[in-house]
């Protein structure tokens, strides 16, 4: 059996960490957006045992530490099921990017192999397996925007997200999540980071743009400046670091202005180039890829 899927990126419109748990994970206050930017997933399951993945010109890990593969083995160990699983993924989001590449390419094996050998587990299990993989998998599973709480593992729906454009700038730098939580100062944000905010318009989009990662990466990066800087300079309505970094965004109201400003920024040769649109609940990106 063989089934190939999408797997798609995220983009963090607003970040606030609202300070450090007893488990050492912290706590977060954040929306967060799907978008058209897919790493394709290809599973190939035969009988036997054993797990393996395969990322052509990619260096990923190949073993026990690749979140791929810890997927497949945690939904195989849930079903009670020995299967052979082969995993290809062609990246198109890039590796340490503050996009949520490898959380998505997780979510999606735990949903296509689900959806491939006929298990039936349901989305709510999934999602419970998901933590355990990493605390963004959740979400990818989730379908759409959410409003997350928790260590970013309580997903609350928001229905209707303006329909912007975004460039996705990734300056070609790799940066730690880690790292990042590991240098960041924290301090108090107050309860009005706590509040729950759902933009239905651009306008209101842009005033919640917001990350309190951005500082550390950027001091430490100062290509996450120029990033933004050029971005502003091609027309964003607003521009924001996603998750831990390196990746920039803006927003756009026109596909055509996104594009515009994309062929401006692709001339920098270090700089890999996206324009995306969010994901909706109602599009179908989980399924059969098509070329």
């Amino acid at each position: 059996m063989q089934g190939t899927y999408l797997a798609p990126a995220k983009i963090n419109t607003c970040l606030h960490v609202l300070g450090k748990r007893a488990d050492g994970y912290h706590e977060l206050a954040m929306l967060m957006q799907p978008v058209t930017l897919f790493d394709r997933i290809t599973l190939q399951v035969a009988p036997g045992s054993g797990v393996e993945v395969v990322c052509p010109g990619v260096e990923l890990p190949s073993g026990a530490d690749n979140i791929a593969a810890r997927a497949a083995r945690l939904l195989l160990g849930h079903a009670g099921s020995a299967r052979r699983v082969r995993i290809v993924i062609e990246k198109e989001i890039p590796v340490a990017a503050g996009l949520g590449g490898g959380s998505s390419d997780a979510a999606t094996v735990l949903s296509g192999l689900n959806n491939l050998c006929g298990f039936g587990v349901d989305n709510l299990t999934l999602r419970r397996l998901a933590v355990r993989l990493g605390a963004d998998v959740p979400f990818f599973l989730f379908g759409g925007a959410a409003w997350a709480a928790g260590i970013g593992d309580v997903l609350e729906p928001v229905p209707e997200m303006p329909p912007v454009w975004y460039v996705l700038v990734n300056p070609g730098v790799a940066v730690s999540t880690a790292w990042v939580y590991g240098n960041l100062g924290l301090t108090s944000t107050g309860d009005v980071a706590r509040l729950r905010e759902f933009p239905k318009t651009t306008e209101a989009l842009v005033r919640l743009l917001h990350n309190d990662l951005e500082c550390v990466t950027m001091a430490h990066y100062p290509e996450v400046g120029e990033a933004r800087h050029a971005l502003s300079d091609c027309g964003a309505l607003g521009t924001l670091m996603s998750g831990s970094g390196p990746t920039v965004f803006g927003v756009f109201t026109t596909e055509a202005a996104a594009q515009a400003a994309a062929g401006q920024l692709a001339v920098r040769s270090a700089w890999r180039v996206f324009v995306a649109r969010p994901l909706n609940p109602i599009d179908s990106y989980w399924g059969v890829a098509k070329r």
